[in-house]
């Protein structure tokens, strides 16, 4: 008979309880300061569900009243210099961490709370409910709360959207040598998402100063947890990844700041993240000011059960048997809290026609709309900008994907900020293609081989670019994957300066291949430029010569909004001009390259079909002006030579190599037809692979993506309908 032996989890997992005594041990001031922030949250959150009810709050109002104990026990335990970031429920834990950083010293909670107090106060409100007074000036609302002096790197709407990206501002951190730690809170049904333990094992892998937080509620939305997960002790999730965890009371605010503190111990010693687990209870809704026994999916015995242990009055009780409040003083600090929510939110509206109404003049301006949806590259003042027609440096023959190597060494070199990663980039001799080769040799610390997780370490490369110390360059393998990453690509880093106000950098470089023509398929053959260009917040370039890759490339570092810099496996091994020993230039943004001028049609290009288009275009002896676009988001496009060209020639044709669901050149067209509709001939014209994905068989994939016999095809059919056909082959 086989034996069988129970195998013991690497780390630990600890119930964490105190006792009368370790309450009796909190010092006045760190006990008062906990029921003066307890007090100060509560009050805010109910002045906020009262404007919700008011309809003054646009959007919802996720409350977290009767989970304040979890936040401020954590954010009592944490320095000026730590950070934290959170989910959709999170007014409680960025106000926590707020009170620490404008009252570093403490609150009385005999205290008038006015001075920063009030301001933090007054702000948070203002973003709550849309104003330009807000920390992100009115777009983030409840669920995109940043102020970044206090540590909030920002809460996220997005179910464990936001957990990467704090793995990422640890990994930060810890590169800088220091002893800071990130808390990212968020919830019950955030424990079970794909984002949230793809980075718990990165960041235990990589020992990452970080607290995953879980509050758990009981309830992701209406369902319970029980009917969720099979594990409902969620804490359990750290064993799976050898990161030690903690269950904690989260009623009790000193149960969670003594957990907290032995995690930060741990976290500071370099000894990598910590899980803890608080039980804690929304006394409404997941959304407004009614209870959730008001939908049926709890009962009025349960939601009594949990108020009777509301962490503002077991404090009060405490703070009063040692006799360091009196109730009176109680009462009074219930009433002064409650007053200064009441005066913040009397200063945001007013009576009109019977009703209140938020001030008018408190609105964003409308011109505000897609203000700072970029940077607008005042980064790049000084710049020493060329093109390879006057560039004045020794120039040589190099294959594409040895320049590839060699300006990214060059920009390391200079900039330690850059770090590089994905999967395999540190081993194969460059990773799967070559294009990081020698990168692990000379820069060990800074090209980290990443596990098969997209999601999570393009999360945590957007943690540690808006940081600001780091300039990280991701490598997906194939374009493919940003389906699996879509949330960190689209939602988080496209849209994060502009929903946190218009000013956060996010300066990132994603590097990607399209490998149309390799036989990798379905999953692996897409050109993704028609998809990055319609997402908010990307810049976009296409480099198709050496020459183009050093200049653009380093346009991307340089920049502080993030880039996709796209490839072609095709390129790789072609050869073409490049810089011998100077790779410090740059090709700024916005501008096309002229490859080949005409009078009777302008062919609009970009990556590989550069140079095919050209071959077929002098083949058969057209009079065509082709243009390399090089940048291709909607920002970045040389409107002034397309449109001087077309006003030319009088006729456009778009090739592209890609399918034509997710063709770029179909917004593309849309875009030109508004533009020079007067000055064109004839519809615009394109180029473009088929309905279907690329296959396997090498005969359908041809088939599957456009080519010379395309090109050709489209440049016969414009010539034509210009009443100029081309005579045809023998």
């Amino acid at each position: 008979m086989p034996e069988f032996h129970d195998l013991t989890p690497k780390s630990f997992w600890r119930n964490v309880t105190v006792t009368d005594n370790d309450r009796n041990a909190i010092d006045p001031e760190t006990g008062s300061t906990i029921l003066a922030q307890l007090h100060l949250i509560r009050a805010f959150e109910e002045k906020v569900l009262d404007l919700a009810g008011q309809l003054l709050v646009h959007g919802p109002a996720h409350s977290a009243v009767g989970q304040e104990g979890g936040a401020v026990g954590s954010a009592m335990a944490l320095k000026d210099g730590d950070q934290v970031n959170g989910s959709h429920r999170a007014h409680h834990q960025f106000l926590a961490k707020s009170l620490r950083h404008v009252a570093p010293d403490g609150i009385s909670a005999t205290d008038d709370f006015s001075g920063d107090i009030r301001d933090l106060s007054k702000r948070t409100m203002a973003e709550i409910m849309g104003l330009a007074q807000g920390f992100c000036r009115g777009r983030g609302g409840s669920m995109h709360l940043r102020w970044e002096e206090a540590g909030n790197l920002g809460t996220n709407a997005i179910v464990g959207g936001g957990v990467p990206m704090a793995a990422g501002a640890a990994w930060a951190h810890r590169n800088a040598g220091t002893d800071r730690v990130v808390y990212s809170y968020f919830g019950d049904g955030a424990a079970n998402i794909g984002s949230v333990l793809e980075t718990m094992n990165i960041a235990a892998a990589w020992k990452l100063p970080i607290c995953f937080f879980i509050e758990n509620n009981g309830y992701a939305v209406s369902t319970t947890v029980e009917e969720s997960t099979a594990e409902p002790r969620l804490s359990s999730r750290g064993l799976a990844f050898g990161i030690p965890a903690f269950k904690v009371d989260g009623m009790d605010p000193v149960a969670v700041f003594h957990a907290s503190l032995a995690a930060n111990e741990i976290m500071r010693a370099g000894d990598g993240p910590i899980v803890i687990e608080a039980d804690v209870y929304r006394f409404f809704h997941q959304n407004g000011p009614l209870p959730g026994s008001a939908f049926g999916y709890r009962d009025k015995a349960e939601e009594a059960e949990w108020r009777a242990r509301d962490p503002l009055d077991a404090m009060a009780r405490n703070l009063m048997e040692r006799q360091i409040l009196g109730e009176g003083d109680i009462a009074s600090l219930r009433e002064r809290s409650v007053a200064l929510m009441e005066e913040v939110a009397s200063e945001l509206t007013e009576m009109a026609e019977g009703a209140r109404r938020i001030i008018p003049a408190l609105w964003p301006k409308e011109d505000f709309r897609d203000a700072g949806l970029r940077g607008d590259l005042s980064e790049f003042d000084g710049a020493r900008t060329t093109e390879e027609a006057v560039f004045d440096g020794a120039l040589g023959e190099a294959r594409f994907v040895d320049t590839v190597a060699n300006v990214m060494h060059r920009r390391m070199d200079r900039d330690k900020r850059i770090v590089v990663l994905g999967e395999d980039v540190h081993r194969l001799k460059g990773g799967t293609n070559g294009a990081t080769r020698g990168l692990s040799d000379a820069f060990p610390d800074r090209v980290l081989g990443t596990p098969i997780s997209e999601n999570a370490f393009t999360g945590l490369a957007a943690g540690m670019a808006a940081d600001g110390r780091v300039r990280p360059v991701i490598e997906f393998m194939y374009p493919d994957f940003m389906w699996v990453a879509a949330d960190q690509v689209f939602n988080q880093i496209g849209k994060f300066r502009h929903m946190f106000g218009g000013d956060a950098d996010m300066p990132l470089v994603l590097r990607t291949k399209v490998a149309i023509g390799t036989g990798y398929g379905s999953q692996h053959s897409m050109d993704p430029a028609g998809i990055f260009a319609t997402a908010p917040g990307w810049r976009i370039v296409a480099p198709s010569t050496p020459f183009d890759y050093v200049g653009l490339m380093n346009s991307a570092l340089l920049c502080r909004d993030p880039v996709l810099v796209l490839e072609h496996v095709e390129l790789y091994q072609s050869k073409g001009t490049a810089p011998v020993d100077d790779m410090d230039y740059f090709i700024p943004f916005g501008k096309a390259r002229m490859v080949r001028r005409g009078e009777k049609l302008t062919v609009l290009t970009y990556l590989a079909m550069v140079e095919k288009t050209r071959a077929v275009v002098d083949d058969l002896g057209i009079d065509a002006e082709i243009i390399d676009l090089r940048s291709l988001d909607r920002a970045g496009l040389d409107w002034d030579m397309i449109e001087t060209s077309i006003r030319k020639t009088n006729n456009v044709l778009i090739v592209e190599q890609g399918a034509q669901g997710t063709s770029y050149g179909g917004w593309l067209a849309d875009e030109l037809q508004r533009r020079v509709f007067d000055w064109l001939d004839q519809p615009i014209a394109r180029v473009t692979g088929a309905e279907a994905s690329p296959s396997i068989s090498k005969v359908l994939e041809a088939a599957a993506s456009a080519g010379v016999r395309e090109i050709e095809e489209g440049l016969r059919r414009v010539m034509a309908d210009q009443g100029r056909p081309l005579p045809l082959d023998d």
